[in-house]
């Protein structure tokens, strides 16, 4: 009993850490899936899950802090849901996000908590970092977007171009890229650019051609205390660049900066030439 006891333990810190529950989005709500282990386990057998805990009560308390203070102060796992950070995060890359890059703030907790304001141990992103963010409509929700912009910046698009400051981003051709539909059969075909930030930071982005809706915007001007951010599928992205949408993005709803790729799928199959990718 008490080998079972521990079993169910680690399994639960397991799913803390990964959230592996089928169905959950990552990139998504994070405070629904912590609870959803003890859940189960209590719709299977409620007085032998409450003679485990009761048995093992130390451990399992261990357990959870250890998973907790993982997931808040060190990496958290997010996979990503859509298409908008194209050719650099695919439709089922999963990605380990460095929760001490940019200082913690409430996002850093589950469910919020505890209730502050503002962020301990802050620290700016640098040009080109890819982060995690809480949705600036619905802070439930998690985004993972580019950073382009920090506070003061001067940031617009002109003819698919980005400027920053009102210097042109230089960016070189690479070819094409290929996306596959995998409900028609149908593919599309980007242009893919080599853009390098001022800082060196170097990383792809694709463009369906000119004439799309947002190869040219005004000039945001990004508040003090936020953050500007674009989607690396420049023509398919809900990004900074709809104010309505997103918008200029609080500092303080940054959740952490993705690190590596740890496992990725396309539905079909596992691809392994992604895991261990860096980002």
């Amino acid at each position: 009993m008490k080998i079972l006891g521990i079993i169910i333990c680690l399994i639960f810190v397991l799913n803390i850490f990964l959230e592996f529950i089928p169905g959950a989005s990552f990139l998504g709500d994070r405070n629904t899936n912590i609870l959803g282990l003890i859940f189960g386990a209590a719709l299977i057998n409620i007085r032998k899950t409450i003679e485990l805990i009761n048995n093992n009560y130390k451990t399992f308390l261990i357990a959870v802090c250890i998973a907790l203070a993982i997931r808040s102060f060190l990496f958290e796992p997010f996979s990503i849901p859509s298409g908008s950070m194209k050719p650099n995060l695919l439709e089922g890359d999963y990605l380990f996000v460095s929760k001490y890059s940019y200082g913690f703030s409430r996002h850093s907790f589950p469910f919020g908590f505890p209730p502050f304001s503002g962020r301990i141990f802050e620290k700016l992103p640098e040009r080109g970092d890819v982060a995690v963010f809480a949705y600036t409509k619905d802070t439930s929700i998690d985004y993972i977007k580019r950073i382009v912009g920090l506070p003061g910046d001067r940031v617009q698009v002109k003819q698919g171009i980005l400027y920053i400051n009102d210097e042109e981003v230089p960016r070189i051709a690479k070819g094409e890229w290929r996306s596959w539909s995998l409900n028609n059969n149908t593919h599309f075909t980007y242009n893919v650019f080599r853009e390098t930030m001022s800082n060196g930071v170097s990383y792809d982005v694709l463009d369906f051609g000119p004439g799309q809706r947002l190869d040219n915007t005004l000039v945001f001007t990004v508040p003090k205390e936020h953050i500007f951010a674009m989607g690396d599928n420049r023509d398919q992205s809900s990004d900074s660049r709809i104010l309505e949408s997103l918008g200029f993005i609080p500092i303080e709803n940054l959740v952490g900066r993705a690190e590596v790729i740890f496992y990725s799928h396309d539905r079909l199959k596992p691809r392994l030439e992604r895991i261990g990718k860096g980002i």
